[in-house]
């Protein structure tokens, strides 16, 4: 007894634990309630207030202070422009009001325009391509050449251009690794001058989408301008993409 008492005396309780409350200004802060995929419509149960720290709210989001409840009732409806998780502020950028236009046009940047191409298991990468990935658009085409032969020309009409979507499918599915097999057409999302220039390719020859990886999307982010679809003087057409010379070989 002697001995457990000399050691009780040496084996102190940790102090307890001090408790201070700081007051933190804070904003209700309107975020999505649950995870909301692209072309989602989404009511006012997908929307929540959450409390954020003042100085840690952007300018973009939308606040109770600047509407209340009304603000979820005039959002009902809309169909988000972007993936959203559960959590992430909600901003006028990323909903669109329905009846603005459909899920393509939603979230088709401003000034882009979407237009489609056929495409088959050997044109668009075994159907490994998805939507958002990259690619480079690839014309081949027959034309006759001075001696009167048929050669087959290969132009690449465009680079680093988004796929928006592959059939129907306008958005990745968790776990899904292919597009589907059966689907026919592929919509890329190109500026009005590279649109033009798509559909007259489309009534050319065979479209080829050549997937790049996401590796070179930050180290070549520019877009060819288009290239000359005007029928050659020989065997071979002479691309000029921002001043630079390149070489397409012709095949009789």
């Amino acid at each position: 007894m002697l001995a457990y008492y000399v050691a009780s005396a040496f084996v102190r309780p940790p102090p307890a634990p001090i408790t201070v409350e700081k007051t933190v200004n804070s904003t209700d802060v309107l975020v999505a309630g649950t995870d909301i995929s692209v072309g989602q419509i989404v009511n006012e149960g997908g929307f929540r207030w959450v409390s954020w720290p003042s100085e840690a709210v952007s300018a973009s989001y939308i606040t109770k202070q600047s509407g209340g409840q009304s603000i979820m009732h005039n959002l009902s409806g809309s169909v988000a422009r972007s993936p959203l998780l559960a959590g992430e502020p909600i901003t006028a950028q990323k909903l669109i009001k329905a009846g603005q236009g459909g899920v393509l046009a939603a979230i088709l940047p401003q000034g882009m325009r979407a237009i489609s191409t056929k495409i088959k298991a050997e044109t668009a990468a075994g159907s490994l391509i998805l939507p958002n990935d990259h690619v480079d658009v690839i014309l081949i085409r027959q034309v006759r050449g001075r001696s009167g032969q048929d050669a087959s020309v290969v132009d690449t009409l465009f680079r680093n251009v988004r796929v928006m979507a592959i059939g129907q499918q306008i958005e990745t599915k968790e776990g899904k690794k292919a597009a589907d097999s059966s689907a026919t057409t592929a919509t890329l999302e190109l500026t009005p001058r590279q649109a033009e220039m798509m559909a007259l390719a489309n009534s050319m020859g065979e479209i080829t989408l050549s997937l790049r990886s996401v590796a070179d999307l930050s180290t070549d982010p520019a877009r060819a301008g288009g290239v000359s679809l005007d029928k050659p003087k020989n065997n071979s057409v002479r691309i000029v993409r921002y001043g630079a010379k390149s070489r397409v070989y012709g095949v009789n």
